[in-house]
């Protein structure tokens, strides 16, 4: 049998190290795919498929898709649940002799998606790690494009039920799990079938190891209160499944990853028990027919002004706390704000402007981030100084916090104000990105392009002027440069010292010793402060990737009082009440109404209902009537509502 061409061979060995991923090969201006993956991608991205010769007697099934418009490719196969390994020329083809070195510098999946197109801006992309020993658990989980990261160990009697809702209450896009929990198959195919849309690899065991040293070097590790947990080397469950999925992280990334640098390891007895039934019945997120918004707690309640307040939002649904002095505290600020109409507006006002300050941090430490992302971040942190001003004579305690640890980040402002144009392109390896002024080297190579261009139109005047050609001008291509062209009626008046480079129909191209060295200092200061301006660029990006703690810290502050902002906005909307939240274990609700139902009818049309329930002689109460007389609709909405109260939100009673 013949061997497989050089190049082939080459890509077989990469594909042999990514079995489970569909490897976009870079050939070119294409990412190219052969054989069972072309095949694959061609039905799903609905490609032409080809063929390639290579040294075999049958052509390889090839496809393939232009650089440029890859991440859409990229995008849709990762909706379907596929792996994609990223294989990039790593030298360029005009200074190599032979076949290029190609390397894989990136693999996506399901779960590590940081890519804003790719995310639905409103809500986390989770990916979770579970580690199995025995009849416990240890699960970690981390939304790569924030930085989020968060850990906990199950150890009850009732720990797969605990597990599931775990991954209900995060609804993970990808799964990494050791090889006992990949080995319980009644458990994995549980999992499939509650989960059917998440992605599971399983990882070697070795990556599921319990050192602690390392962790603590490199993270803050502190519990659900902020406070740095002491005994760390005693969650092992935990420090297991944290460990695996640092390393597939960084496996698949293959970058720094400065942004995730705190761990927080919580207790599931901090939020209110919702298993996964319940959060799928009482449609608190999505819808559980067609897992849409609309109709969901989540939609009546969602009035945020930003991406992180979406996020924020879903996830206080998600966690609802039974701490009564956190409830009330947060309560107490949602008050205020609602009777504060000034206040709240202007907060609203000014959050209307602020962009995903916390994605962007992500993309800045991770090293995609471009000029427009910056002007965008800019733009956000603008509004900081104002918004502080806002919250400077709040009364709650929780504002007053909010107040006290906003960080208006003018330094960064400062410094991306002072470098990155306000109108960037796109891309940041063709310069015209950086201001005037701040960079004396970019400045004088600036001056000698615009200069340059005085040249040419001076050069072609005093050509004009000494040869009598009156029609003669001056242009450029990328092929040939500058060149001096003449129409074929003026040939004869064409002096000696021009230097043919070019016929066309109806005129000829020429060069002169004084253009040609006109074109090196122009062309020179082009290629150069391209160079210098991407250069000054990462530079930026990576002063800016310094500060992520504190970019997190302010995104943080921003999205809570975005959420509490949004409560008191539904709250005078749609004339919601202040819960009275104690530990008294009496549940008493006067003129109850269901909130998606009333929203859904319109105020007025919803007949209100009253529950008393205790610990005492009201444990039970008995609801009886026909079908669809609205039992399971008045159940309902007391979960809604003792639910709204615990996640700190104003009550439809």
């Amino acid at each position: 049998m013949a061997e497989y061409s050089p190049m082939m061979q080459k890509y077989l060995e990469t594909k042999e190290q990514y079995k489970d991923c569909i490897l976009f090969y870079r050939l070119g201006d294409f990412y190219e795919m052969f054989f069972d993956d072309a095949i694959l991608a061609s039905r799903e991205l609905e490609i032409t498929l080809t063929g390639k010769d290579c040294g075999q007697e049958e052509r390889a099934p090839m496809a393939g898709v232009p650089h440029h418009a890859a991440e859409m490719y990229i995008a849709k196969l990762v909706a379907k649940g596929y792996k994609v390994a990223i294989c990039e020329q790593l030298e360029d083809p005009k200074e190599t002799k032979g076949i290029v070195k190609r390397g894989v510098i990136k693999v996506i999946t399901p779960g590590t998606v940081v890519e804003s197109n790719m995310l639905e801006e409103r809500k986390n992309n989770y990916i979770m790690s579970i580690f199995k020993s025995g009849i416990y658990f240890g699960i970690s989980v981390c939304d790569l494009s924030t930085g989020e990261f968060y850990s906990t160990e199950i150890k009850d009697n009732n720990n797969f039920p605990l597990l599931l809702d775990e991954i209900a209450r995060y609804t993970p896009s990808e799964l990494v799990i050791n090889s006992m929990m990949a080995d319980s198959t009644e458990e994995i195919n549980k999992i499939k079938e509650r989960f059917e849309n998440t992605y599971i690899t399983k990882f070697n065991d070795k990556f599921f190891t319990k050192q602690v040293e390392n962790l603590q070097s490199r993270y803050i590790i502190q519990d659900n209160n902020g406070k740095k947990i002491e005994n760390v080397e005693e969650k092992i469950f935990a420090i297991s499944s944290i460990h695996a999925l640092i390393e597939y992280i960084e496996q698949t990334q293959k970058t720094s990853l400065e942004h995730i640098n705190k761990i927080v390891i919580y207790q599931l007895s901090r939020y209110m028990s919702l298993d996964i039934n319940a959060r799928r019945n009482l449609e608190i997120t999505e819808k559980l027919r067609d897992k849409s918004k609309k109709g969901t707690l989540l939609w009546v309640l969602d009035k945020t002004s930003t991406s992180m307040g979406g996020r924020a939002l879903r996830r206080w649904l998600n966690d609802p706390l039974v701490d009564v002095l956190e409830i009330n505290k947060r309560l107490n600020a949602v008050k205020e704000l609602k009777d504060n109409i000034m206040l709240r507006g202007d907060i609203i006002d000014n959050l209307k402007k602020v962009y995903d300050i916390e994605r962007l941090a992500g993309k800045m430490a991770y090293g995609n981030a471009n000029a427009r992302d910056m002007v965008t971040l800019k733009n956000s942190l603008l509004k900081l100084p104002e918004l502080k001003r806002c919250l400077q004579n709040c009364k709650s305690d929780l504002l007053n916090d909010l107040f006290e640890n906003l960080d208006e980040l003018q330094d960064i402002y400062a410094l991306i104000d002072s470098a990155i144009i306000d109108d960037p392109p796109m891309t940041i390896k063709d310069g015209g990105i950086i201001k005037l002024g701040y960079d004396d080297e970019i400045d004088k190579l600036k001056t000698a392009q615009t200069e340059g261009k005085n040249w040419l139109i001076q050069l072609e005047l005093e050509e004009r002027e000494k040869t009598g050609i009156k029609n003669l001008k001056i242009g450029f291509n990328k092929v040939f440069g500058y060149f001096i062209e003449v129409t074929k009626s003026y040939l004869n008046q064409v002096p000696d010292r021009y230097i043919r480079k070019q016929t066309l129909t109806n005129a000829e191209r020429y060069v002169t010793e004084e253009l040609k060295n006109l074109e090196n200092q122009i062309l020179g200061a082009e290629e150069k402060v391209v160079d210098l301006e991407y250069n000054a660029f990462v530079k930026i990006r990576e002063e800016i990737s310094k500060n992520i703690r504190r970019l997190q810290k302010t995104s943080e502050v921003i999205s809570t009082l975005d959420v509490l902002t949004s409560f008191a906005e539904v709250a005078e909307d749609l004339n919601y009440c202040m819960p009275e939240v104690n530990s008294s274990g009496v549940l008493d609700i006067k003129n109850g109404r269901h909130p998606v139902i009333e929203k859904i009818l319109g105020p007025g049309s919803f007949v209100e209902n009253d529950t008393y329930l205790d610990k005492q002689d009201n444990r039970m109460a008995i609801i009886t009537g026909p079908n669809m007389a609205g039992k399971s609709t008045y159940m309902r909405q007391v979960a809604l509502i003792t639910l709204m109260a615990q996640v700190r939100k104003f009550c439809s009673s």
